[in-house]
């Protein structure tokens, strides 16, 4: 590995609000990192379109759903970043026509013999969502190259403190059992698991307030 980790451990540590000139960039980091998700796994199609798709997937969810609040963090040299969602947020799309708008991309996602999936999984999400006001780790990703080297925890933990600055819990929803110990570290506590029937687990995680 060419990067030193006390750099990368840095820039970790002291990451920067994202702006939507970061969108391109950060889908790359978030469909490399998720390439392997079960959830995802089990949700998109395979094929060699996927990591595009994931890609495109993830630049709305930056660009329209998460930069715009202002709680996406990135370290400075791209390798890792938080997507957050201040209280108050809606924590998914709403209203009939914003999601049919939507449906192409989960189409070109998920394929028509997987949408029932994905629908099921954001029905899930969204049915066992916290209603009192916290913050969401909607997502966190680590450059693949360099997952292993506490990167993840660092960035977890320099943003996390937003919710003890605002003394609001935080939540998030856990896709990859690797991640467990990353969570716990920081303070989330496993609650259920909410995934529908034959899925892989999706593990809802509570942090109460500081």
């Amino acid at each position: 590995m060419s990067e030193d980790r006390h750099a990368l451990l840095a820039a970790a540590s002291a990451p920067r609000r994202a702006t939507e000139n970061d969108a391109a960039v950060l889908s790359r980091l978030f469909a490399a990192a998720f390439t392997a998700d079960p959830v995802f796994n089990w949700i998109a199609r395979p094929g060699p379109r996927r990591a595009r798709v994931m890609e495109q997937f993830f630049f709305w969810l930056l660009k329209t759903r998460a930069i715009p609040f202002g709680e996406v963090w990135m370290s400075t040299d791209t390798n890792v970043c938080a997507a957050w969602l201040p209280p108050g947020t809606p924590a998914s799309p709403g209203g009939f026509y914003e999601q049919m708008r939507l449906l192409p991309l989960f189409v070109r996602l998920c394929g028509f013999p997987r949408l029932m999936r994905g629908s099921a999984m954001a029905d899930a999400m969204e049915k066992n969502h916290p209603h009192e006001d916290h913050y969401y780790l909607s997502f966190i990703a680590v450059a693949p190259r360099l997952q292993g080297l506490g990167l993840g925890g660092v960035m977890l933990e320099a943003t996390v403190k937003r919710a003890d600055e605002m003394g609001v819990p935080a939540y998030l929803e856990n896709s990859n059992p690797r991640n467990t110990k990353l969570y716990e570290r920081a303070g989330f506590v496993a609650r259920k698991n909410i995934a529908p029937q034959g899925a892989p687990p999706l593990i809802g995680m509570w942090r109460v307030a500081r």
